[in-house]
């Protein structure tokens, strides 16, 4: 069994009581602790600042449903090589979709995957923006608004993409690993 991070990974009791207070509040909901809660709270000020912006974009209400914000990642997180986020985003796309197909179609070829034409048109947008962020011009923005999204849609497939980008290297650097209970959340 591998490790869950290339870090010291502290224990439950070790950490401050808010932190404590919010992983055991997500291990009564999933029933397991996601790694990505331990490897982060080496660091508990970082872990504070990354939960309360991941908060902030992926749990709040908004003209993105909670199910394409998770696409958002799942593709992203799969143009950045990212197993950790594609393996637990995945997941969770799987049950906020409530298809059990698309987490595996949108991180394989989200071209291929059974997608609306607005959600192909945000990832095409997100996935332009963790690829090729430099090259990213109005004409990129005004296919999406022609897909009905609004500025502050954008900004959020934007902000989400980018958040992500940051995770993604975190758990590339950290060698973070999936929980297996990740693999099969949602698949039937």
């Amino acid at each position: 069994m591998h490790a869950i991070s290339r870090f010291p990974v502290p224990t439950l009791s070790e950490l401050p009581e808010d932190i404590r207070t919010r992983i055991e509040a997500v291990q009564e909901k999933a029933g397991f602790v996601p790694n990505v809660f331990l490897t982060l709270a080496h660091r508990p000020h970082e872990f504070r600042a990354f939960f309360a912006y991941h908060d902030a974009l992926m749990e709040k209400p908004g003209g993105l449903s909670k199910a394409e914000r998770e696409m958002i990642v799942v593709a992203t997180s799969a143009a950045n090589d990212c197993l950790y986020c594609v393996i637990a985003h995945g997941a969770i796309l799987r049950i906020r979709a409530k298809k059990p197909l698309i987490a595996d179609q949108v991180a394989i070829n989200y071209r291929k995957a059974d997608l609306t034409a607005r959600e192909r048109a945000m990832l095409d947008f997100a996935v332009l923006l963790a690829r090729h962020p430099g090259s990213v011009a109005e004409n990129d923005l005004t296919a999406v608004r022609a897909a009905g999204f609004n500025e502050e849609d954008i900004w959020d497939i934007g902000a989400i993409t980018s958040f992500f980008a940051m995770s993604n290297r975190m758990a590339q650097l950290t060698d973070m690993r999936p929980n297996d209970e990740f693999y099969l959340m949602g698949r039937s």
